[in-house]
């Protein structure tokens, strides 16, 4: 039987829910989970929250449960505190893709809790390896139906109180406070050409040697920056539309995502992969842009690649599904996006009686799109090459309700601000037949949105 939110309010439905999110977006861990509407046609839902009454915060070895009357450490698995946590509430899905749950992110350096890796990158990140929120109350906008609602289950009895007034805030007519963004230094990365081709190099080596299939080898490129992040990501939605698109007001930390790229999603017992593998530039002529695509699809590398990527996602959500239910259901479909083409492939399969959405996050973590086949050497071996550790980097980020459904993001083009440092991520799969030129310039075009972010914040511009 299906069980209502205990309190729902409708509100008045906006194709931009941008104008929502303003509302709350300087407070504590606000979180928007963006389809990019209307600058696409991607998603059909937002989802909109702050102010969680429980969070979940994973420093190294130890993480911190915190609530209104108390806080806890552990050092016991992340994934099973939270699963513990949201065991406590449970209810049945009524429509909506989220009532109230987990929302948050879990950082690539999470995997150390998972396997024994080397410690040989620098942490130039110095951020936690899981924030994770349990809100009680969200805002649902549902493009397809046009409708917009503030729901909530009523979990935590400050909700009732101040429901009136989280109505009212959603109601009122929108008053934008002025805040600006400014980035203030050159943008550096990481890894310059030299640099880039001898790890390129090494990776070839392990490929002939046998250690490895494909190894996903990125540079990291920074800058300093000052000012209110939520400006930076209102032009970073506009320029890079995607599908799982995301803005985090975290402590001491803002997270910036346009990633393209679904990890895992579970509804019902339904689950769903969709890895990226094959990557073109888009091209502002129409002629030369179709041609890049066409190119795309024909090439047998790249379709060798997405189908490394397949089977060990096949492998991976296997530990947590039922016998004979995965099933590689669509394979290297082009799909074009701001600045890029890609080729995807969605693998399926049914979730075993007995397992959870976490139990299948904590499986399949990281995803092996972002790091290669297979995965415990790629991953030891990223940490040789790659100068930094990846930090939210290739990581995920999404919501699990306490309905038991999820839907998680491959944390790629996505920007951390924290510590008056702005930084992001770019790379991509390294094969026996990779050519090293067009493997380094792949991390370019992948990382030409970012790029544009930071011109148009620089301080010469300062996003005029």
């Amino acid at each position: 039987m299906l069980s209502q939110p205990t309190l729902i309010h409708e509100l008045t439905y906006s194709p931009d829910s941008a104008i929502l999110f303003a509302r709350i977006a300087n407070q504590p861990w606000a979180i928007y989970l963006d389809s990019g509407r209307p600058q696409s046609q991607y998603g059909r839902y937002d989802i909109l929250t702050a102010n969680p009454f429980i969070t979940l915060s994973t420093v190294d070895g130890e993480t911190k449960i915190s609530s209104a009357d108390r806080v806890d450490t552990s050092s016991a698995d992340p994934f099973a505190l939270l699963k513990t946590t949201l065991e406590a509430y449970k209810v049945t899905n009524s429509g909506l893709p989220f009532e109230g749950g987990a929302i948050g992110y879990f950082g690539y350096d999470l995997a150390r809790r998972l396997e024994h890796m080397p410690s040989s990158a620098l942490d130039g990140e110095h951020i936690p390896q899981m924030m994770v929120g349990i809100y009680d109350w969200a805002v649902v906008v549902d493009h397809k139906t046009q409708k917009s609602c503030l729901v909530s289950h009523g979990f935590n009895p400050a909700t009732h109180t101040q429901w009136q007034g989280l109505c009212d805030l959603f109601d009122a007519p929108l008053e934008i406070p002025e805040s600006t963004f400014e980035v203030v230094s050159e943008v550096v990365s990481n890894m310059d050409l030299p640099a880039y081709e001898k790890a390129f190099e090494k990776i070839q080596h392990y490929i002939h040697e046998g250690d490895c299939y494909q190894v996903n080898l990125a540079q990291r490129f920074s800058a300093s920056a000052m000012g209110n992040a939520w400006t930076a990501y209102e032009y970073l939605r506009e320029i890079s539309p995607a599908p799982f698109l995301a803005y985090m007001n975290l402590p001491g930390l803002q997270v910036l995502s346009a990633s393209p790229e679904r990890f895992l999603q579970v509804s019902g017992r339904h689950v769903e992969t969709r890895p990226i593998k094959g990557t073109r530039p888009r091209a502002a002529d129409a002629e030369e842009d179709a041609k890049n695509a066409q190119e795309l699809e024909a090439s047998l590398k790249d379709r060798a690649e997405n189908l490394m990527i397949v089977d060990l996602l096949r492998n991976d959500i296997s530990k947590s599904c039922a016998v004979g239910s995965v099933k590689a259901e669509r394979l290297f479909a082009l799909e074009s996006f701001a600045n890029v083409h890609h080729l995807v492939s969605t693998v399926t399969g049914k979730l075993a009686s007995g397992n959870t959405a976490i139990d299948l996050l904590r499986g399949c973590f990281p995803g092996g799109s972002i790091t290669g086949a297979p995965k415990l050497r790629a991953i030891e071996i990223i940490e040789e090459l790659e100068p930094h550790r990846r930090g939210l980097y290739c990581g995920a980020i999404g919501y699990i309700g306490f309905d038991g459904n999820m839907d998680t993001n491959i944390t790629i083009r996505t920007a951390v601000y924290s510590d008056g440092e702005i930084r992001f991520w770019a790379g991509g799969g390294i094969v026996a037949d990779s050519e090293m030129q067009k493997e380094y310039r792949e991390t370019w075009d992948k990382a030409s949105s970012m790029l544009e972010l930071m011109q148009h914040f620089g301080k010469n511009n300062n996003g005029s």
